[in-house]
């Protein structure tokens, strides 16, 4: 690393320190310390999407910041072999930060009625599959793109469709999950992807749950207990805001986690309580973050994030202290 990498690096971790109790409070250092959760910490890399910077940054910022793993969207990864890289180089990088491919993002869309679409998509999920697997990932998230609007599917053949996604992440070793959103006409509620996946009868269905879009799609949180937190390994974290409304909620609403009105410790202490030991996505779509330092802006999330599960933690640490 260069001087000025050097110095940028020096006076990040220098605000982080410094900022870290006036921006999340305490809890921060102590969730650092907190060993009653095994949860993993991941960058979503449309959190600093909109400052137009290249995933190979976008890998560094990552690391620098701390995270654990980091969760790229495909498109990124073809940018950067249509730009002359080497995707054996770009999973050497990502290694060599310390950082494991926890998912990645892609759209191809398996779901749809139409045959011949669906036949290209499954080959689409193939080849992004096989790029998943070079850059050391091995999972990818299934949402439901191109069916977000009417007509709305019959679910057992969603449920078989799926199963056919499955298979073809079972030959090639990426598991394909399945992912709730929110502002969908299909699988918007948390109780139609559960569907899906129990129905898809495939033993490694799964679901990618996300707390903007199980709000933004009418499902209550307290649906997460009735899980097996081993049915999923990613759980997109964030917050939303009182105002707009459920209704007219975007993705552009996305605050980090702790900034809104999420009930995050009821969340994060039924994943705790049914198991789950996956990665907690830090995915954002903020424009005012993206108008603000990339570094900044992943740093200060990863302390949101472990403050927001520290507060969970010791509020049920509490709760468990027996009453005089």
């Amino acid at each position: 690393m260069n001087q000025i990498g050097i110095h940028r690096r020096r006076a990040l971790q220098g605000l982080a320190a410094g900022a870290a109790a006036a921006v999340v409070g305490p809890a921060a250092a102590r969730a650092e310390d907190d060993k009653q959760n095994s949860f993993g910490y991941c960058l979503n890399t449309s959190t600093i999407r909109g400052q137009k910077i290249e995933l190979v940054e976008k890998i560094e910022i990552a690391a620098d910041a701390g995270y654990d793993g980091i969760e790229p969207w495909i498109r990124e990864v073809e940018t950067y072999v249509s730009q002359g890289g080497q995707v054996a180089d770009l999973r050497k990088r990502i290694e060599d930060h310390g950082l494991k491919v926890e998912s990645a993002i892609g759209f191809s869309q398996w779901i749809v009625d139409d045959a011949d679409l669906r036949s290209q998509a499954l080959e689409q999920a193939r080849r992004e599959m096989d790029l998943v697997l070079q850059i050391g990932g091995t999972r990818i998230a299934a949402p439901p793109a191109g069916a977000t609007k009417a007509p709305v599917l019959d679910l057992d053949q969603v449920a078989a469709r799926y199963r056919q996604l499955l298979e073809i992440g079972e030959q090639i070793g990426v598991c394909p999950q399945l992912e709730v959103w929110g502002f969908s006409k299909n699988l918007h509620r948390l109780g139609e992807v559960v569907y899906v996946a129990i129905e898809s009868g495939h033993p490694a269905a799964c679901i990618l749950p996300d707390v903007y879009h199980i709000y933004r799609g009418g499902s209550a949180f307290s649906g997460l207990r009735l899980l097996n937190g081993s049915a999923m390994h990613v759980f997109h974290i964030n917050d939303y805001p009182p105002i707009p409304s459920q209704a007219s909620l975007s993705d552009a609403d996305r605050v980090y986690p702790g900034d809104g009105v999420a009930p995050l410790n009821q969340i994060l202490q039924t994943l705790t309580q049914i198991g789950f030991q996956g990665s907690l996505s830090l995915e954002l779509f903020n424009p005012h973050y993206w108008q603000q330092d990339a570094a900044v802006v992943a740093r200060t999330g990863l302390l949101k994030m472990k403050a927001a599960v520290a507060c969970a933690a010791e509020i049920r640490r509490d709760e468990k202290v027996p009453k005089l």
